[in-house]
């Protein structure tokens, strides 16, 4: 499935929390260069759907593709072409601006160039 034009497809994408579907049955298509927004209130589903989509959580049912890529079975390939910022903030106090960047670039498996 490695359609250049694609950048994001969902077929079916679904979680439940217990029993409560949260996120049901999502099919998106996004082209390259589109712009998506999603809204919607509290509870809706839409940190759900990213944390899917960014591979932080597993759906229970269908899948995705990022790039061609299957968040569920290709996730070290997903995580190579994606970037996530989440609303709370994610950061060590004691490192310095740049030693952050490098701690999570080495947690990415990037290498630190001199």
């Amino acid at each position: 499935m490695k359609k250049l034009s694609i950048a994001l497809k969902t077929e079916n994408l679904t979680k439940l929390y217990d029993k409560t579907v949260v996120v049901d049955h999502i099919n998106l298509h996004v082209n390259k260069g589109e712009i998506v927004c999603l809204l919607g209130p509290n509870g809706a589903g839409k940190s759900t759907i990213l944390k899917m989509l960014t591979t932080l959580l597993k759906p229970d049912e269908g899948t995705a593709f990022v790039n061609g890529y299957d968040i569920v079975k290709e996730q070290a390939e997903v995580r190579k072409c994606i970037s996530f910022a989440p609303q709370e903030l994610v950061f060590y106090e004691e490192l310095t601006a740049l030693e952050n960047l490098v701690f999570f670039g080495i947690m990415q498996g990037k290498q630190k160039k001199n």
